[in-house]
Parts: C-alpha cells; sequence; structure tokens
C-alpha cells in the first residue's frame, strides 16, 4: 500500500527498515523517488529491464530517436553531484537527454551557495523550484533520503533519485548490474540458479552492498565473498543474506572459487575511505587481480564485471575476452537510467507501445 512522506515525521521515518520505508517511495504504483536498492521487487527489475531493452532497440534508428527525445521535452532534470563522478554523471546525464529532458549541473558545492554556508537541504530545495527531478550524488551517507523527505513535505515534491550515497548505496549502479545479468543470462534460464563472485574491496564497496541485496529477489543464487580480512563484506550484509535464506560462503582464495563463478564481479580498493592516508595500500591485494591466467579457470559461459573505475584488478589484456562485459556493462547504464526515469514520469507505456508496433 503507497504512503506519504508528509505523513510521517523524518526522526520515525529515519528509523524504518528498508522494507518499511519502500512504500513511502511509490506514486500511483510507480517510483516516485529511488533511495536503495533493496525498493524494488522482482516484478519491477524485471519490468525495468525489458522497459531499457525498448529503449535500446528504439534508440537505433533517428526516428525512434525522435520519438524518445519528445517524451520529456518539457521537463527538467539537475543533476547535483557534490562527490566526484565520471561514468554514473555522463551516464544520467546520456539518458536524460536520450528522453529530451533539459539538464542543470552543479558537481562543485564550491560553486554554489553552500560556499557561502547553505545547507545542502537548502541548495536543493532551491534546485526543485527550477527542475523537475533531482539526481544527486554525495559522500554523505542517508542524505538522498533526507533531501526526499524534505521535498516531500514542500508544495512542490520532485523526485529524488540516488546516484551514490557514501558507503551505503548507490541504487542504479545495482540496477545497471542486475540487467546485466539479464542480458548475459537470457539463454540460460535469467539469474535464478546462478553464483556470482564478489572480489575485492567488499568491505567500502557501496556496489557491491547494493547488488548482493537485489540478488536476493532471485532463486538459488548463491553469493561469494572473495577478500582480504581487512577488506571482506560486512556482517550487516551477511545477517541480510541469513534473514533471506540465501546461500553465501565468505572466503580468501580467489583461484578457488573461479570455476565455480557464473558472474565475477570485480572491484578496486577504495582508498578514498581511508581513515589515514595510505592506509589501504599496506593491504596485499595482489591474489585478487583479474589476470589472464584466470581465463582458463572460468567457464565458458560466464562473464566478468566491474562497476568502474579500475586500476589493477583487471588485466587490460582480460578486455579482449568474450566473457569480459564490463563495458557493455558501463553502457547498460544509460539504458536502464533511461528507463528508470521514464518510468517515474509515467512514460513507460508509450515506451512499451512504440516498441510493438514498430521494431
Amino acid at each position: 500500500m503507497t504512503k506519504n512522506l508528509n505523513e510521517i515525521p523524518w526522526d520515525d521515518f529515519y528509523k524504518l527498515t528498508h522494507a518499511e520505508k519502500a512504500p513511502y517511495l511509490i506514486d500511483n504504483a510507480r517510483p516516485m523517488h529511488v533511495l536503495f536498492a533493496q525498493q524494488f521487487d522482482r516484478q519491477q527489475l524485471d519490468s525495468l529491464g525489458s522497459l531499457a531493452t525498448g529503449v535500446r532497440f528504439i534508440a537505433k534508428s533517428e526516428e525512434g530517436m525522435a520519438f524518445l527525445r519528445g517524451l520529456l521535452a518539457h521537463k527538467r532534470a539537475m543533476l547535483y553531484f557534490s562527490q566526484p563522478s565520471t561514468r554514473t554523471f555522463l551516464s544520467f546525464y546520456a539518458a536524460c537527454e536520450i528522453l529530451g529532458l533539459g539538464i542543470g549541473e552543479v558537481r562543485d558545492t564550491a560553486t554554489s551557495s553552500e560556499f557561502k554556508g547553505e545547507s545542502r537541504e537548502d541548495s536543493v530545495r532551491t534546485f526543485s523550484s527550477y527542475f523537475d527531478l533531482i539526481i544527486m550524488r554525495s559522500e554523505i551517507g542517508g542524505l538522498s533520503e533526507r533531501v526526499a523527505w524534505v521535498l516531500s513535505n514542500t508544495d512542490r515534491p520532485v523526485p529524488i533519485i540516488n546516484a551514490g550515497s557514501g558507503k551505503d548505496q548507490h541504487p542504479t549502479q545495482a540496477l545497471l548490474d542486475i540487467y546485466t545479468l539479464q542480458r548475459s543470462f537470457e539463454e540460460r534460464g535469467g539469474i535464478d540458479g546462478k553464483t556470482i563472485v564478489f572480489v575485492g574491496d567488499l568491505a567500502r564497496g557501496r556496489t557491491v552492498r547494493s547488488l548482493s541485496s537485489l540478488l536476493t529477489r532471485y532463486n538459488n543464487v548463491k553469493q561469494y565473498f572473495v577478500a582480504p580480512a581487512q577488506l571482506q563484506i560486512g556482517e550487516d550484509v551477511l545477517a541480510m543474506l541469513k534473514a533471506a535464506g540465501v546461500q553465501y560462503e565468505v572466503s580468501d582464495s580467489f583461484e578457488k572459487v573461479i570455476p565455480e563463478a557464473d558472474a565475477v564481479y570485480m572491484t578496486r580498493v577504495q582508498d578514498e575511505w581511508d581513515t589515514q592516508k595510505g592506509e589501504s595500500g599496506k593491504i596485499d591485494t595482489s591474489k585478487y587481480c583479474f589476470t589472464v591466467q584466470h581465463l582458463d579457470l572460468l567457464k565458458p559461459d560466464a562473464v566478468i564485471m566491474h562497476p568502474f573505475p579500475r586500476r589493477n584488478e583487471i588485466s587490460p589484456d582480460v578486455d579482449r575476452d568474450s566473457r569480459a562485459v564490463y563495458w557493455r556493462q558501463m553502457r547498460n547504464g544509460m539504458w536502464i537510467r533511461a528507463a528508470l526515469i521514464a518510468a517515474i514520469f509515467d512514460r513507460d507505456d508509450q515506451i512499451r507501445n512504440y516498441y510493438s508496433k514498430n521494431i
């Protein structure tokens, strides 16, 4: 049942579980705010995936692109990225362009009134006066939730999309990861029954946390977490998996689990979160890098993924292997984000109708 954020005090909303918060983020059966991965169920994931595929095929023709650009030409989106980003920013920028939205951006708070002491809440409320959608990325965990609540308690409650929030959540990265798995396994029965191996800095990788949660929507998916002890997945994630009845295994032996993997999800060391400069550099991560030699251990129909940016955790020589889908994964982000924005503004039926008649 849909609930309204203007019906609950902030302190009460903040204390709710993700499952309890989810109904507050829906408006007429479609997403109003996109704040965390856990708000999406299996049906929504399948629907967004098929919609993204529709957008992708429609965009292949000049006529199709003209149709897509006319869908939201009367709307404007603000990209408020106070935390550095290249891929996520450009992906959202391109997704907005595909749908015809006008775009504004703030990528450095030194160029905004926050430099004068304005709160981020007031900054975003200012943006809501001029824009119909705010896509925000912040190093502050939970900020997008707070802003969504604040705006929902004004006379102009514009949608908020969380494009990365502290160490906690990166829901649209999880959506593009799921979409990549959907596409990769569409001829192998889908994601159900697959084994996903997460490798690298799992303690601070918000993409891993978000994707791990979404994978619980599928049946019989086993998750491996492979990392040095200092970078291993948090107990809160394992508790979530245990409560959901999901098979998982924590390991420090990468080569041992490669042959079992249907998907290997590599991550870089997230040293931007180091409490002391150079702290992560003291950890030996050499055993957690994917090399050309590891390709011989990998199933012929498995895939290798990475949320990027990468450093040395995947050898560039691996790029030429057909199982390396991380460049496709990146492009998938543009399609799934376009699909998500279209769904927020109730344009999904128009896209599906155009697809069925013209593709």
